[in-house]
């Protein structure tokens, strides 16, 4: 299976729980889990070759001129990843199903989970660095779904605002770190970039690109002075918490930095940003841990802890660390998700997750006090357990490593923080399920049935057997991984007993320190409280209030909804940065000579300038200034005639016809003279702002045309590539379709949706009380004797075949002539706007078959699935092709691909154009202006 096609498949199983919502929630759940597993099983086909040392890549190129490709990679440290990712993934799916309440919409829940499932599975298979930062930036959105998921909780709400907020500007900071990063290697390809290490550290921007990167990191892993935000995600439901706060996302900027760990690391920069945030994680996240009344809150904390932990590893810079940061990985998410689910049954069953009203739990859940008391004491590092194999290949590492001067500085302050992480872990096991049966829950809790427990005692199992068996059960997993991150092969041997060590001896400190923290707990609570206590996530929020109060007198201050305000602002500034530039430029050099002026070029100039002139003085009144802007758009038009630019002007006619029709519908529901707005004043200085931007850009445009071209040209080459490259001879529609094809299908996509924007809010407009306002101004007025005239009938109904006929040669022929799906399609719509005129809405409707929305949404499919159609060929999206053919009795023709792209642009056009009028047509109607819906020339009445 390719990596792509495991990439995809979480994001494709995101589309079955909303198709299957009316099914139930295990129905969504099994659906989520035959995906999920699907995928793993094909990251586990892959396995073998992993481990032998190979690289399991994918691509699929999309835009390689800039290096924009869907690359994967699936090397060791994607295998650890995704296993961790899937696999966890399985369980929380299989968790969530029993635990989430029959009133939590289970479509949303599953839906929001595969996409955070395929947007880390995306970054961590993801070869390209532009590719990473879309799923970068995707994790975060959907996490920020996940917890706001209870939106009616205002805790949850502030959370995932606070969640977004964070690793949303550390993802701006990665990202300009990245592209940094791309471009000193050379490539956005990070297997070419993994090869690069040395020119990127004697770059002049190893620095900045180091420290963006280690911002995105640091704030996506909470690392401080960013941990506060993932406490506040604790609102979330529990398996989103296990999920994502323990087992992935925040583990998504560890594997940034060991991902990117053989370019980066090495340096006194490196070492001093990466090994200090780290340890500062790891004490601030386990002492703050140890007072935590709440037990989402105690494991919030104790995982900023241990994320500190790993990133202090990857910060010494030493193989051995890597191996160390590796392995407490894979311990680190099996017994801290098997915290959280037990959390949430103790949760569940107790109502509350307050420490202080919890007691004697073993006796009443004896189950889930075995599954707790297991994975706590892995998290406290008691052997046998995979958490003490861990905790010991770290405390060898930091006793070996010199930080501020000193042999054992840093050896013993991680000594300090194991200590508290001890006490906390032991804690949450005596507090809770040890002591005094309490009687006061609101109902006598019991043990779960298995669909809770089965997926936390799986975890438990695991963290047994890495502790009795970690070669067998882990180790050639870390092994693959720290390979990966090295980039030398690792054959670390791991056990539980290494003999008499000083890790041995610094373990035993922290377990005995740590049973003096919990025994002297209530001390240590008091002395804690009686301290300042400064709370950083006060500090965000205050933060984010000031910017934006600060913001929002500014916007106030700039802006106070007037168009014509904001509309002068922009220009004046405009206009300042030209006159800077002239002012600071060199004179032009005028190299080409003028063109002759002639007498009609003359007449078309002056009737511009007097329609433009007459435009400022009468644009009062509505009509009239429709009708100059109509002759200004024909004068145009000449133009490109003049000009021979026969495309242009077919197309600008073609458009001035359908919009004075529009606007005059839309007229009809205006006053005939807009009112006076402004003072005489203003009005001068709108005109002087005007007359300064019209002048400067007139005297631009006259200096680009006298002088030489400044760089060469597109012009030659679409010239000499159009029938080559495109098969037509129209250059103007093969730049349309094939060229520059993309952006055609982003504006024909922007048109579909204004027109359905339109629709929508008339809608909206000709309901309720704002319906019956339009009756009451527009149902009385006096009407002509003769609505429908019969010569406009007889002509409209004998023009219809007759343009229909033009628009489809017009259409045929755009490839090699003037025309195309554009022009054909405002042809169409013209013929059908004056059958509209001329009989009458209620009759033109009463005729119509196909809905125009249909129209839009089967153009905008035509031309998507003619540009997709490339990749059958191995072709970039939206390649053409093209060939030439003989038919007996026909002289040889072309049939292009485009011709199906062009097809979708007609659709859209005429479907918007339609949608318009008809949304036009409802207001008029609703107003009263109803018409009658037969005619004379229909026999029957008007029926068909």
């Amino acid at each position: 299976m390719s990596p792509a096609l495991i990439a995809a498949l979480p994001f494709l199983g995101a589309l079955v729980p909303g198709l299957l919502v009316r099914s139930g929630r295990g129905v969504a759940a099994c659906a989520c889990a035959l995906f999920t597993l699907t995928a793993l099983i094909g990251l586990c086909l892959h396995a073998p070759a992993v481990l032998a040392g190979e690289v399991v890549a994918a691509r699929i190129d999309w835009l390689p001129q800039i290096g924009l490709a869907a690359s994967f990679r699936l090397d060791g440290l994607g295998l650890l990843f995704g296993i961790l990712i899937l696999g966890i993934g399985l369980l929380i799916i299989l968790y969530a199903r029993f635990y989430l309440d029959p009133r939590d919409p289970p479509g949303r829940f599953f839906t929001y989970l595969m996409l955070f499932q395929g947007a880390m599975l995306g970054i961590v298979l993801s070869d390209n660095v532009l590719l990473l930062l879309v799923m970068w930036e995707l994790t975060s959105l959907s996490s920020f779904l996940l917890i706001g998921y209870w939106r009616h909780q205002p805790e949850a709400r502030q959370g995932a605002r606070m969640a977004l907020v964070v690793t949303g500007m550390g993802g701006l900071a990665m990202i300009a770190g990245l592209l940094l990063l791309g471009q000193v290697a050379g490539s956005n390809e990070l297997s070419d970039i993994l090869l690069a290490g040395e020119a990127v550290r004697t770059s002049p921007l190893y620095v900045p690109a180091l420290v963006l990167i280690l911002v995105g990191a640091f704030t996506k892993s909470a690392q401080f002075p960013f941990h506060f935000w993932l406490p506040r995600a604790m609102a979330a439901p529990t398996p989103v918490s296990a999920y994502l706060h323990s087992a992935t996302m925040v583990k998504a900027g560890i594997f940034l930095m060991a991902r990117l760990w053989p370019v980066l690391s090495g340096t006194p920069e490196w070492f001093w940003i990466v090994t200090t945030a780290g340890l500062a994680t790891m004490c601030v996240g386990a002492v703050v841990a140890l007072f935590q009344d709440d037990l989402k809150g105690l494991l919030a904390y104790s995982t900023v802890s241990h994320l500190g932990l790993i990133t202090m590893l990857l910060g010494f810079g030493t193989q051995a660390a890597a191996v160390a940061a590796m392995f407490h990985i894979v311990a680190h998410a099996t017994f801290k998700a098997a915290l959280f689910m037990a959390t949430g049954i103790v949760d569940h069953a107790a109502h509350t997750r307050s420490i202080r009203r919890l007691s004697g739990l073993g006796a009443l859940m004896p189950l889930t006090f075995v599954i707790a008391a297991v994975a706590s004491l892995s998290m406290a590092g008691i052997p046998p357990l995979g958490g003490f194999i861990s905790k010991e290949l770290m405390l060898e590492q930091a006793a070996h490593t010199r930080w501020l001067g000193g042999p054992d500085v840093l050896g013993w302050i991680v000594v300090a923080a194991t200590m508290f992480s001890v006490a906390y872990s032991l804690r949450y096991v005596f507090h809770v399920f040890t002591g005094r049966v309490e009687t006061g829950y609101p109902a006598r809790p019991h043990d779960p049935g298995m669909g809770l427990w089965l997926a936390p005692a799986l975890l438990v199992a695991l963290t047994v057997l890495i502790g009795a068996a970690p070669d067998a059960s882990a180790g050639w997993l870390v092994a693959a991984a720290a390979s990966a991150v090295t980039g030398a092969a690792q054959h670390p041997h791991f056990s539980v007993w290494h003999g008499v060590t000083p890790a041995l001896a610094m373990s035993g400190v922290a377990v005995a320190g740590g049973v003096a923290l919990l025994l002297l707990w209530r001390v240590a609570d008091r002395v804690r409280a009686a301290l300042p206590a400064p709370d950083a996530g006060r500090w965000h929020e205050a933060a984010v209030w000031t910017a934006t109060r600060w913001s929002r007198g500014i916007a106030d201050g700039l802006t106070n909804g007037s168009m014509s305000r904001g509309l002068g602002a922009i220009v004046a500034v405009i206009v300042a940065a030209g006159i800077a530039a002239w002012a600071t430029g060199a004179a032009p050099a005028f190299s080409r000579p003028m063109l002759p002026v002639t007498a009609i070029a003359l007449i078309g100039w002056v009737m511009l300038v007097t329609a433009t002139g007459c435009m400022v003085f009468y644009h009062r009144s509505r009509l009239l200034a429709l009708v100059l802007v109509g002759i200004a758009g024909l004068i145009v038009s000449a133009a490109f005639v003049y000009l021979s630019a026969p495309d242009l002007a077919l197309t600008q006619i073609s458009v001035e016809v359908v919009t004075v029709v529009v606007l005059l519908l839309a007229l009809n529901f205006l006053p005939k003279v807009t009112p006076v707005e402004s003072t005489a004043p203003r009005r001068a200085l709108h005109g002087l702002v005007a007359v300064a931007a019209g002048g400067a850009f007139g005297a631009l445009a006259y200096v680009i045309m006298r002088t030489g071209p400044a760089f060469p040209s597109i012009a030659d080459y679409m010239v000499r590539n159009s029938y080559k490259l495109g098969g037509g001879n129209n250059v103007v529609n093969v730049i349309l379709v094939d060229f520059r094809g993309y952006d055609t299908f982003g504006e024909i996509t922007v048109l579909g949706i204004a027109a359905v924007a339109i629709f929508a809010l008339t809608q909206t407009l000709v309901g309720g009380a704002t319906g019956q306002k339009l009756r009451d101004l527009f149902g009385d007025r006096a009407r002509a004797g003769d609505r429908h005239p019969l010569p406009l009938v007889v002509v409209t109904r004998i023009l219809l075949p007759l343009v229909l006929v033009v628009a489809v040669y017009i259409f045929l022929r755009g490839h090699n002539a003037p025309g195309g799906g554009f022009v054909a399609g405002l042809l169409v719509s013209i013929a059908l706007v004056m059958q509209y005129m001329a009989s009458g809405f209620g009759w033109a409707e009463g005729r119509r078959s196909i809905p125009y929305h249909g129209l839009i949404g089967l153009g905008v499919l035509a031309a998507g699935i003619t540009g997709a159609g490339a990749w059958l060929a191995g072709r970039p999206f939206l390649t053409s092709a093209y060939g030439y053919f003989k038919l007996p009795g026909l002289e040889e023709f072309e049939l292009a691909t485009a011709m199906g792209f062009d097809l979708g642009v007609f659709l859209c056009v005429v479907g918007a154009v339609m949608l318009m009028l008809q949304s036009l047509s409802r207001i008029a109607r609703r107003a009263g202006e109803t018409d009658d819906t037969s005619s004379n020339l229909d026999p029957a009445g008007g029926r068909r």
